[in-house]
């Protein structure tokens, strides 16, 4: 029996567990959290702010449903950048969260809200190694790299 390498067994531990907390994320969106969320979306946004959360809730559960499943390379390595995408993709709601004052989370301070933006990149850095996008998108990219 073939040992399994510490790297992928951190992989597979990070991409579990980012996969699970999307897909409670995400359920949570749609159900008891739903006001909470609305606080995270900026006010200069052209859409109705729970149409938002529960289309962002949606992608969510999609996105952790997917990392909890797809295990092989390169789709695996396409999911993560997907969701690293994602990530930046929310992050003006966050600003506008800080920005704006708004409370939600229990985030009812500027130094709260401060501190939770400094988080957003862990979450696009953990996608990332989590799946190997990096690594396994620039291997492709590379002719040298086929055996």
């Amino acid at each position: 029996m073939a040992s399994l390498k510490p790297a992928r067994v951190s992989r597979a531990v990070g991409q579990v567990a980012l996969g699970t907390a999307l897909a409670f994320a995400g359920t949570m969106h749609l159900t008891g959290a739903r006001e909470e969320f609305q606080a995270q979306v900026p006010s200069w946004f052209p859409a109705d702010p729970d149409v938002v959360v529960l289309a962002s809730g949606v992608v969510e559960i999609g996105l952790g449903v997917a990392l909890l499943t797809l295990w092989k390379q390169p789709a695996r390595a396409w999911l993560g950048a997907t969701t690293a995408a994602f990530f930046v993709a929310i992050f003006p709601g966050n600003v506008a969260q800080f920005v704006e004052g708004k409370d939600g989370f229990g985030l009812d301070t500027d130094q709260a809200r401060l501190v939770r933006l400094l988080f957003q990149p862990f979450l696009v850095v953990g996608a990332l190694a989590a799946t190997d996008a990096v690594g396994t998108l620039r291997r492709r990219r590379d002719p040298a790299s086929i055996h």
